[in-house]
């Protein structure tokens, strides 16, 4: 009577009373569903335990001739290649072009930096010959002894002194360099100390061998 009649399990046609319920009782069911999504059913579909259509499988697929075109055009592509330029040679079926290219000189050295001559405190800079600022590190050449600037004894040796600062300027802005350590970390003043080689050679032998330079027997000589 009046529409409030139960549909039987054979109707897919709800009752009024299944209207106006339905919508509260799904959103109970879907909330439970967050706590348990084991236990209760994820919601009160009208599929009736049915599983809901899938829309991918409704997709369109691929014509049949579409799908020989991706095959045939590669395909097509080699043979004009090969009819035009003759067959690849040995070294292209080598797969050499998989192989690493050889390292070129000097590929080891990975520092660089613009030097000038130190102001203060600086970045990358050139306290004298002997020391030098990288990166606002402090750095004392280990393997040679320059003469000083600050310090200088006479006039000579503030002239060699200065010399020295400039040659070793030009030597680092010529291209990237390497840091090598030695045996100590540090000198007794804190500076880190390091061997500055380029190509494996030693940027400080090249002041030694202009006169600008000695090497380092540790403990200073006199160039006045």
């Amino acid at each position: 009577m009046f529409g409030f009649r139960r549909a039987t399990a054979n109707k897919s046609n709800p009752t009024i009373l299944e209207l106006f319920t339905r919508p509260a009782l799904n959103r109970c069911v879907v909330s439970i569903n967050r706590r348990n999504p084991r236990r209760y059913p994820a919601r009160l579909s009208p599929f009736k335990g049915r599983r809901p259509p899938n829309r991918l499988q409704f997709r369109k697929k691929d014509p049949a001739w579409f799908k020989l075109l991706m095959v045939a055009l590669p395909l097509a592509a080699a043979s004009a290649v090969y009819t035009f330029d003759g067959p690849p040679s040995a070294e292209a079926l080598s797969l050499s072009f998989l192989k690493p290219l050889a390292a070129p000189a000097g590929g080891t050295d990975r520092e660089s930096g613009s030097f000038g001559k130190c102001r203060g405190m600086g970045w990358n800079c050139v306290i004298d010959g002997d020391t030098i600022r990288y990166h606002g590190e402090k750095i004392r050449i280990a393997d040679i002894n320059t003469p000083e600037t600050f310090q200088a004894q006479c006039a000579l040796e503030r002239e060699l002194g200065d010399a020295a600062t400039a040659r070793m300027i030009d030597l680092l802005n010529e291209g990237a360099f390497t840091l090598e350590p030695v045996e100590r970390e540090t000198d007794k003043y804190g500076r880190t100390l390091r061997v500055i080689t380029r190509n494996g050679e030693s940027l400080g032998e090249t002041l030694v061998a202009e006169g600008l330079a000695e090497r380092w027997k540790g403990y200073r000589s006199g160039w006045c």
